[in-house]
């Protein structure tokens, strides 16, 4: 129910969404407001006791750690964690339904095919390097190239990345952290969208030269070179190798023509950062729609972030294929209660000061509208962190919270475009896959118009149906996937934002 200054999301919520910011004293459907109320937040809707549970969505977002009066401002001041938020979830959310998809949608895209039969969006040449010392010489190959790789966009050959990472060496060479750093380089140098890759050692390093490449299996057809610095002499000559490298590559790669596909051929990312109020009512149930209409059509959706399901994880459970992937979902979801107790911290202190400042108050409020990006197809798997599905449709991969964590282990499992939501702001990019950003809010939408692909704030905003404006990002994605350029590509974003998960001991 919305009035003039007042979102209901659920007849039977405690709190409404404040449209625009309300002032002490102003009139409000629960009578004059007791406290200022900024915009985005919540307004108590009746008088709450000390430990009652507070509803949002229709479901429990938290627990009243006061009296809370109508009229008055629900936040961090009066609202904290129930102590069993696990087991508060319901058995439904604020997504978009979709059950058949619309005739006129586009069921293609124009995607680059390799030899081999995978199919790509883009065309990069990944410089990926072993080690953390091999880091630098790495970027310096990109920055003597890039600009020149650019001018042959047109002809195919859409940039060089640096593939670097802070790890490497003093690790042991077995065990979750070398696991998941071989998997995610290895993830890396097989995607569709490197077309060349020249792999840099230092030449001393745990995670040898020699081994990953034998471990990454590349095909065939994909362009690879590999050198260690104290192989070819030092930093200088290495960096001279890599520039001749990359120019020879991308020489190979020149005249990489697109070709209609079916668009199950794509697997997209899910992401959130810099979440608001407004990111479970708009972009993120707008961005299950397009992933709907997706899954419906064959193509792969990731949704992950296990840390920002948690207490919303039901939702999820209660849509798996079997009782198998329900457990294992649920398995990963007490790993993540033991890990950050380990590390002296709790799920429950997720949302950011960023959030915060958005309305958002608790995990649990903060999961719900997370969720919402999945949309309502079922659950079909649950991968490993950079871990490539096995199953179409729409899965789960098990990674942080942090958005360049989460993003460089769904590249690595073959992501070949990024959706990614935002309420505050992100300057958030993801080569070699292309990144589409979609606003929560009009505001944000205006102030960073150079940043954001999508407005999805007309859901609230402006009456827009949820249905209409999923088909808009639906679109927009396919558009990208073709080969328009998404705003993070053309400010040229996307190089340091890889970031592997670091899991073990530093030695």
């Amino acid at each position: 129910m919305t009035s003039a200054r007042l979102l209901t999301l659920n007849p039977d919520d405690d709190v409404a969404i404040a449209l625009a910011p309300i002032g002490r004293g102003e009139p409000t459907g629960p009578g004059p407001a007791l406290t200022d109320v900024p915009r985005g937040h919540k307004i108590a809707l009746t008088d709450l006791p000390a430990g009652a549970l507070v509803h949002k969505y229709g479901h429990v977002i938290g627990m009243a750690s006061r009296p809370i009066r109508a009229g008055e401002h629900v936040h961090t001041h009066n609202l904290a964690m129930p102590p069993n938020a696990a087991e508060l979830a319901g058995s439904d959310h604020a997504g978009g339904v979709v059950s058949t998809v619309l005739a006129h949608l586009p069921r293609t895209f124009d995607g680059i095919v390799r030899p081999d039969g995978r199919v790509a969006t883009r065309t990069y040449i990944g410089v990926l390097t072993t080690v953390n010392c091999s880091a630098t010489v790495a970027k310096q190959i990109v920055r003597r190239t890039e600009d020149e790789i650019a001018e042959l966009h047109a002809e195919g050959v859409h940039g060089v990345v640096g593939l670097t990472h802070g790890s490497g060496c003093g690790m042991a060479d077995s065990g979750p952290g070398w696991d998941v750093l071989r998997r995610t380089l290895t993830g890396y140098a097989r995607h569709p969208n490197i077309g060349g890759l020249i792999v840099i050692g230092l030449g001393c390093e745990v995670n040898a030269i020699r081994g990953l490449v034998d471990e990454m299996g590349l095909p065939a057809s994909t362009p690879l070179a590999e050198f260690t610095i104290q192989g070819v002499g030092g930093t200088a000559a290495a960096v001279k190798e890599g520039v001749r490298q990359v120019n020879e590559m991308a020489e190979r790669l020149r005249g990489t023509v697109r070709t209609p596909v079916g668009v199950e051929h794509l697997v997209l990312g899910m992401q959130c950062g810099g979440s608001d109020a407004w990111s479970a009512l708009t972009a993120n149930p707008a961005l299950g729609v397009a992933s709907d209409y997706l899954v419906a059509l064959g193509a792969t959706s990731m949704l992950g972030e296990t840390p920002e399901i948690y207490g919303a994880e039901q939702l999820l459970a209660d849509r798996a294929v079997h009782p198998g992937v329900r457990d294992r979902l649920l398995e990963r979801i007490r790993w993540w209660e033991r890990y950050t107790a380990s590390q002296g911290a709790t799920l429950d202190g997720n949302p950011s000061p960023g959030n915060k400042a958005g309305g958002i108050t608790t995990i649990l409020e903060k999961s719900l509208g997370s969720v919402a990006k999945g949309g309502r197809s079922p659950l079909a798997e649950i991968v490993d962190y950079a871990a490539a599905p096995t199953e179409r449709g729409f899965v789960f991969m098990d990674t942080p919270g942090y958005d360049p964590v989460s993003a460089t282990g769904m590249v690595a499992g073959g992501a070949n475009i990024i959706a990614f939501t935002t309420g505050r702001g992100s300057v958030f990019g993801s080569r070699p896959a292309p990144t589409v950003k979609l606003a929560t809010n009009s505001a944000l939408a205006t102030s960073m118009i150079g940043d954001i692909d999508i407005d999805c704030s007309g859901i609230v905003e402006a009456d827009r149906p949820l249905l209409e404006v999923g088909e808009q990002v639906y679109r927009s994605l396919v558009e990208v996937a073709s080969g328009r350029q998404s705003k993070s590509e053309e400010l040229g974003l996307g190089g340091e934002e890889i970031v592997p998960w670091q899991l073990g001991a530093v030695l």
